[in-house]
């Protein structure tokens, strides 16, 4: 350790600081949070002062100059998280890290995310452009003054801000961001691909048990898949080539030589922790598994003030710095450029560093919460290739050229890579550059290209944003998110007059009543009736207004039975659903309190569906008395500080690897599993008693040797005694720095890392990919932060988030919050707070 930590000061400092001093380093690159400072482009004064809460109160003159200071701060505060994002979504990471990140920036190439946003960008209202036109010129000021040292990761990694261009973020990337965050929400193209992989070994009927439908639902599609597939002989065979590029013509990829020394440990290091987080990436792009939200309001009928309460926590990947940062924007109403009024600003809560509002909170009046809706937005095409000519592919009215263009992307210490890519009228063809789909399919026959709605130049989502922030009333609210267009969220809402209201807002694509697939797997791309439709009226998308005296929405199901529309198949599992309406219903009337308590809740309803079987597993083992006694007096309650959880988890991981593994092959499971537990299918096969998933031994007995299993690898990693076991040793939430998460050196320094409770089925979520080599149960999923909104007194909100405000790792205020929201604890999220801590004014420079 005491080399450790001298290895570590001498690499900073000699990254950093060449003949000065660390002390006078660290003390520059703190930002100004007292004080005053000039800069170019303010119009007037404004105020940015911090409270006790250390929420960031920005009031100015006029909404431009309020979103400016919101762009200078969020540079102040969080400038390498806005350079990392900006670097993800341009493609441009390889720059930085070489080889290591070359799949994920072929990615966002091939998805054209900047492409769009530009167009989209030009699509929006001239004052919509001005808003976020100023937010860019806002952080650009923070980086022609810099007042401060910038943050280590610059100066460790030699990375300009902004790249060659010093573009550090232009309008353009607000919306790209606005695109990246439909990109982690509002996929399912990886379980159509999933679907397509595991036909090859299973028949339509297995698949569909071993991916069920949503509970109480028939399976979506009516088509034989299995069969449709083999005919058309879409699999590739082992003499296939399976590089995608080997299709296009394009140049073998070079591959990484790791430095040797000392600088070549912690530059092997940094790339193969950013190999192994953009595999994650690019794996789970286009899948929604995991990732779900809790939302819930109640009306003045069901609470102790008599009016309402409103609770949100969004469930996001877990980031040091998070992804959040807490602000109020204050601003008198004036008007826009083009003269377009714009109202009055009072509006306090959750921004994302990259754009100018707030995009869960309150204003004066009214307040919202979002959960993802996840409809099907996504379709995956099989394009059949023109065997004559490989330059078109089949569509309904003949043979058609792909549409082709070439990226070049640089990659430190290796000659740049030039990538053709192709696209087709459904869009990009992703085949090309995601090396699953080459492993699975025989490419010189068939590509997949992807139809996604969230890339159509109408797409108005940051206008939806800005508009939101200027509500008063729930009507009000509604009405400023109807441009609002991906990922499509299930916004609650509740207003100071005592209305409350839910409705599912986003763009969703209509399918024709003959589509025998529906989206659920890769289509025929020249065959019409599995083209779009049309869209869903707004009028017509799920809503509630609250009769029964409160709604709430966790990623379940939001139609009724009888719903005429075709949304998708993929709804989250019931069980947060379920669970929060217990609690609602157990209570006559709640308070701010009640609601907290909610929010903190780890009973999983979906352990005590699987628990009987596992207590009724006879394994041979020598703790097996020990960890059955644990287990008898288990409630499904996953607590950190309990053995049992652990145990549970530990047991369903190992069933399914001995159960669905032998059925699909190890490679197939290897690539499908993790975030995607499979649960669904075992709890079906256990409950069936099924003897075809079972084979060769029987349910019961592949159900005690997996937990043999289990029990030999907890043994190994945490010891002989199970007394001793607890699972928020095993389940650590990881607040991951990017990079430096991934240097066991700095990990320590820059991750933010607290033992934490749930799984992925409890209210207070704790989400772990059991595929992951890195850590199995490590939570790295979870409420990215929570908020309780009291209508009978908005000063009584509350909030929390898992790290804290500052972005710099050697601020206090860097992880400050994570031992409060571990426990389910908050800070206060006041307007009129009784003091400032700090006080910090930006004034024209003259």
């Amino acid at each position: 350790m005491v080399w450790a930590q001298r290895a570590f000061v001498a690499l900073v400092a000699g990254a950093l600081l060449a003949g000065g001093g660390m002390a006078v380093y660290v003390q520059r690159a703190f930002p100004a949070l007292d004080g005053r400072l000039a800069v170019q482009g303010l119009r007037h004064g404004v105020s940015v002062q911090r409270d006790s809460a250390d929420v960031t109160h920005i009031q100015a003159q006029s909404a431009q100059d309020a979103w400016f200071a919101m762009g200078y701060v969020h540079a102040q505060e969080r400038t390498w998280q806005l350079e990392f994002n900006r670097r993800v979504m341009h493609g441009e990471l390889s720059e930085v890290f070489g080889p290591a990140t070359l799949e994920t920036d072929k990615l966002m190439r091939a998805l054209d995310i900047m492409g769009h946003a530009r167009r989209q960008y030009a699509g929006l209202p001239a004052h919509a452009r001005e808003a976020l036109q100023v937010y860019s010129q806002g952080i650009h000021a923070f980086h022609k003054n810099l007042p401060q040292a910038l943050p280590p990761e610059f100066h460790v990694l030699g990375v300009k801000p902004g790249g060659a261009t010093g573009a550090v973020w232009q309008p353009e990337d607000s919306v790209g961001w606005a695109l990246m965050m439909a990109l982690d929400l509002g996929g399912n193209w990886g379980n159509e691909f999933a679907r397509l992989s595991v036909a090859r070994t299973l028949d339509t009927g297995r698949l569909w048990q071993l991916m069920p439908p949503y509970p109480g639902e028939p399976p979506a599609a009516s088509a034989d898949l299995a069969s449709l597939y083999r005919q058309l002989g879409i699999y590739r065979d082992a003499a296939t080539p399976a590089n995608p590029t080997d299709t296009l013509g394009g140049k073998p990829e070079a591959t990484s030589a790791a430095p040797q020394g000392t600088g070549g440990v912690f530059s092997r290091q940094v790339s193969q922790g950013m190999l192994a987080w953009a595999q994650d990436l690019t794996r789970n792009a286009g899948t929604s598994e995991g990732k779900g939200s809790n939302n819930w309001v109640l009306a003045g009928s069901r609470t102790v003030s008599g009016k309402p309460l409103l609770a949100n926590d969004p469930h996001l990947g877990l980031s040091a710095p998070a992804i959040w940062y807490f602000a109020r924007l204050k601003a008198p109403s004036g008007t826009a450029a083009d003269g377009t009024p714009i109202g009055a600003l009072d509006v306090i809560g959750a921004t994302l560093p990259g754009l100018p509002f707030v995009v869960l909170g309150r204003t004066d009046s009214v307040v919202w919460g979002f959960t993802n809706t996840g409809p099907d937005v996504q379709d995956l095409y099989l394009e059949q290739i023109n065997p004559a000519d490989p330059g078109q592919y089949r569509t309904p009215e003949g043979w058609m050229p792909f549409a082709q263009r070439t990226v070049t992307i640089r990659v430190k210490g290796q000659p740049d890579v030039v990538l053709p890519l192709r696209t087709t009228r459904h869009g990009p063809v992703l085949s090309d550059v995601q090396k699953p789909h080459a492993e699975v399919l025989d490419l010189r026959k068939y590509v997949l290209a992807l139809r996604w709605s969230a890339l159509d130049a109408d797409n108005q989502t940051v206008l939806a944003g800005l508009q939101t922030n200027q509500a008063k009333s729930v009507d009000a609210l509604f009405e400023a998110l109807e441009p609002y267009h991906s990922p499509m969220q299930s916004v609650v809402a509740a207003d100071v007059h005592g209305s409350i209201r839910f409705k599912a807002m986003g763009k969703v694509p209509l399918r024709y009543a003959d589509n025998d697939i529906r989206g659920v797997a890769p289509s025929p791309g020249w065959d019409a009736r599995y083209d779009w439709q049309g869209w869903l009226p707004s009028a017509q998308a799920p809503q509630d207004d609250g009769g029964r005296g409160w709604v709430a929405t966790a990623n379940q199901r939001v139609t009724a039975p009888d719903y005429p529309h075709y949304l998708t198949q993929d709804w989250a599992l019931p069980y947060r659903f379920d669970r929060i309406a217990q609690l609602i219903e157990a209570t006559p009337r709640h308070d701010g309190a009640s609601m907290q308590a909610i929010q903190a809740d780890v009973l999983s309803l979906a352990t005590l569906r699987l628990l009987p079987h596992v207590r009724k597993a006879s394994p041979q083992h020598p703790l097996a008395v020990q960890v059955q006694a644990l287990l008898h007096d288990f409630d499904g309650v996953m607590d950190a500080h309990r053995a049992a959880p652990l145990v549970f988890a530990a047991w369903t991981d190992e069933l399914a690897r001995g159960v669905i593994a032998p059925h699909i092959g190890e490679d197939r499971f290897k690539a499908t599993y993790g975030k995607r537990d499979y649960r669904a299918a075992l709890e079906g096969i256990l409950e069936r008693d099924d003897a075809w998933w079972c084979q060769p031994l029987s349910c019961a007995d592949q159900s005690a040797a997996a937990l043999v299993r289990a029990l030999d690898r907890l043994q190994a990693d945490y010891g002989p005694d199970p007394a001793r076991w607890r699972w928020g040793d095993a389940h650590p939430a990881l607040s991951s720095h990017r990079p430096f998460g991934n240097v066991a050196l700095l990990a320590p320094y820059f991750d933010v890392n607290v033992p934490s409770p749930g799984d992925a089925y409890t209210v207070n979520a704790g989400q772990y990919n059991a595929g992951d080599a890195r850590g199995a149960f490590v939570n790295r999923h979870a409420a990215s932060l929570r908020a309780v909104y009291d209508l009978a007194d908005l000063e009584n909100s509350r909030f929390i988030y898992q790290t804290g405000q500052s972005g710099l790792v050697f601020s206090p205020r860097y992880r400050d919050m994570r031992a409060t929201w571990a426990q389910a604890g908050y800070r206060n999220l006041q307007r009129q707070p009784a003091r400032m801590q700090h006080d910090f004014r930006l004034v024209p420079a003259p």
